[in-house]
């Protein structure tokens, strides 16, 4: 007797229901290049029509890891897509590109089109605020591989430069200001070790109200969106200000901020010259975790570290006040002595 796709455990329905809500959602991301709609075997995007004289393409892919753990516990999925976003375009702007398209992938124990709804319209939320187009996804669903009530998310964006405008770090030396463009809170990394410090260690919940996080719960500042920086980073571009950029993601600074400068460089940073936000004390404490440490694991407040000619500074801190973005002289580059990274 012929058996169904549905009885597998596969919803051919649900899938085109997700279909039929997420259109309205990719209809907010359009932007010039991208060429007709959602539907076909692959995602349109015409190049030629934004001018550049030497485009070189600059692509980007990341998850959200188990910050998705951190949505299911607060039944909350409308904004883990601009996550999703964030570290993938953080990461292209990092290297002076200009996001084009994002294109999405979910994979799901059962096809759930509220939940998989909300996750898209946070894709879209992202997409709009990197000036990106969604132009493309897959949705998969996978019984047995996942439970019913699990999904994972992940991304891929493209962007474009004019190959003499690529921000490399190669023209960084010592004597270079490096200015920190705070973070909107702990951001899609660490999420293990989060979890472990606040939930097994210290009993906390999702519900849990401390002092330190100023009436909200601890759901509510873990599950704060990624912020994404290509607006923030794009006049800097424009005036050719920006010799490096370091994207603080997993790792901390100790493994990013070296990725931006040769070997015979080192960073110095003044740990205190930025307020850091309360909940990395709260995790700092409630996880026993080593103040260094610390450095090695999260962003401590600092999402994006830009690395600028010691002359350029005060008009780079002028164009980000100019566009209401808070900033911070945190450091210098000199010559390596001994760490990649000083922590002052």
């Amino acid at each position: 007797m012929p058996h169904a796709y549905e009885e597998a455990g596969v919803s051919v329905e649900a899938g085109y229901e997700v279909v039929r809500r997420i259109k309205s959602h990719v209809n907010r991301t359009k932007r010039p290049g991208v060429v007709g709609g959602i539907g076909g075997f692959g995602g349109l995007f015409d190049l030629a029509s934004l001018g550049y004289k030497e485009p070189v393409l600059i692509s980007g892919t990341d998850g959200v890891g188990t910050k998705l753990v951190i949505a299911k516990m607060m039944n909350k999925h409308n904004t883990i897509g601009i996550d999703c976003v964030a570290m993938c375009v953080n990461d292209i702007a990092a290297q002076g590109a200009e996001p084009l398209f994002f294109l999405d992938y979910i994979a799901c124990g059962k096809n759930n089109p509220e939940i998989l709804e909300q996750v898209v319209s946070g894709v879209a939320d992202g997409c709009v605020q990197s000036e990106a187009g969604l132009i493309g996804g897959e949705t998969a669903e996978m019984p047995g591989m996942y439970d019913e009530d699990e999904y994972d998310l992940a991304g891929f964006a493209v962007g474009v430069a004019e190959r003499s405008n690529i921000v490399d770090g190669s023209t960084i030396t010592a004597g270079d200001v490096l200015i920190g463009l705070p973070s909107s809170g702990v951001h899609s990394n660490g999420f293990s070790l989060v979890r472990k410090a606040l939930f097994e260690e210290a009993g906390f919940s999702v519900d849990t109200k401390l002092d330190e996080l100023n009436g909200k719960t601890l759901g509510e500042v873990l599950l704060e969106p990624t912020r994404i920086y290509v607006k923030a980073l794009k006049p800097l571009f424009a005036e050719h200000l920006i010799k490096g950029v370091a994207h603080i993601t997993g790792g901390g600074f100790i493994e990013n901020v070296p990725r931006m400068y040769a070997d015979d460089l080192a960073a110095k940073i003044d740990t205190t010259s930025w307020s850091v936000p309360p909940i990395f004390g709260v995790l700092e404490k409630a996880g026993k975790v080593a103040h260094t440490e610390m450095f090695n694991v999260f962003n401590m407040g600092i999402g994006m570290i830009l690395a600028v000619d010691e002359n350029k500074a005060n008009e780079a801190m002028r164009i980000l006040k100019e566009h209401n973005e808070t900033a911070y002289i945190i450091g210098k580059m000199a010559k390596r002595e001994n760490a990649a990274v000083e922590l002052l």
